[in-house]
């Protein structure tokens, strides 16, 4: 069911959880990478625009600017730990000049999809060994995109919070190196990277707006993406509020709001919208979001595929994960008190980050289907 919490802690002061520094530095080698381009930003309604990953360099979400990112990152401190003289930069790898000491680096996570082939995407890139992490609702269509890319691709049983667990408990083992868009204690550097890659893509659309924004609102799943375009509009469009949209089945963020602390959902997390099936949130994510974001919307699956099949009739592909921005919009415009509690209201610019397309080609087929 539809439900919206409003949080009590917005504009409470925190802790910097994305320094400026890392955002330079990420911000430098994304977008000198070969195919980089912004990707475009569509008016959708009156008063509303569409950030539309649904291209971002060949792989259809967001995430290409982050698992990828952090992936090098890994790189670059491994071998300047080995030793190895020279620039270590993202043309360097991609050369092969360093081709012997990455080879012998593996690189590792869980993933709902997006994610994984972001990593796999950025380890065949930069020259690094890959596996990959799954449970058993990741589709058969996710996996072989992610295979594609060389990495090898191991099924985990349970849901997606069990996927990262055992990534981590494996990479230990094995001397490998996790690079997770989910932080918990003791592990934060990698999706803080992460994170900072995400920024990009807020940055480009707070450019591309006409004017700023009032509202964003953004899918939820562990958080990092919520709190990449917190951090960025608290740099270049202060005061608009940050709206965190969740699956009703998947609520993490949205409970942990409600309860005040960083707090798990149970169950089996069964939701069409599969890049947000997270049940804990991520620790830095929360960080940023327990104080910067401005309410939590949970919305159901069954307004999935409508909302899908607009955004296609207006010539925009988006995944099912990505409408969840749309939906929580839309519930909001339906209902008086909930408009009103978000300051919505005909004057207002709203921004809704598309975070992918169709990452898997056949399901969007099936559900965007007249």
């Amino acid at each position: 069911m539809e439900e919206l919490f409003v949080n009590p802690r917005h504009g409470a002061p925190g802790m910097v959880v994305l320094p400026e520094g890392g955002f330079r530095r990420a911000r430098a080698e994304i977008t000198a990478w070969p195919g980089y381009a912004p990707t475009p930003l569509r008016a959708v309604a009156p008063g509303v625009w569409w950030k539309d990953e649904s291209a971002r360099f060949g792989l259809r979400s967001f995430k290409a600017l982050g698992g990828a990112y952090a992936v090098l990152r890994c790189l670059q401190m491994q071998l300047a730990r080995a030793g190895v003289p020279g620039v270590v930069d993202g043309a360097a790898l991609e050369a092969g000049l360093h081709g012997a000491a990455a080879g012998r680096i593996t690189v590792a996570c869980a993933t709902d999809g997006n994610h994984g082939r972001s990593v796999a995407w950025g380890a065949r890139r930069f020259g690094a060994r890959c596996v990959i992490f799954v449970h058993h609702g990741v589709s058969q269509g996710r996996r072989d995109a992610i295979a594609a890319y060389g990495a090898e691709v191991r099924e985990v049983r349970g849901t997606y919070d069990d996927s990262v667990r055992e990534a981590q408990r494996v990479a230990e083992a094995e001397g490998w190196h996790v690079i997770s868009d989910t932080s918990y204690p003791g592990y934060t550097e990698p999706p803080r990277e992460v994170m900072q890659g995400y920024r990009l893509m807020a940055e480009e659309a707070l450019a591309q707006m006409p004017e700023p924004p009032t509202h964003a609102f953004v899918p939820g799943g562990v958080g990092g993406v919520a709190a990449a375009v917190s951090v960025q509009l608290r740099r270049d469009a202060p005061g608009c509020r940050l709206v965190v949209a969740e699956p009703d089945r998947a609520a993490c963020l949205l409970a942990s709001a409600r309860a005040g602390a960083l707090t798990a959902v149970a169950g089996e997390l069964d939701t069409v919208m599969a890049g947000l099936a997270c049940g804990e949130p991520s620790l830095l994510a929360w960080q940023e979001l327990e104080r910067a974001a401005f309410a939590f919307v949970a919305v159901p699956d069954a307004g999935v595929p409508g909302a899908m099949r607009r955004l296609k009739a207006q010539g925009v592909e988006a995944g099912e994960s990505a409408v969840a921005a749309l939906l929580a919009l839309e519930a909001a415009q339906a209902r008086p008190d909930w408009a009103a509690a978000l300051g919505l209201g005909p004057e207002s610019r709203v921004l809704l980050f598309g975070t992918e397309g169709a990452t898997d080609p056949e399901l969007y087929q099936r559900l965007t289907a007249a």
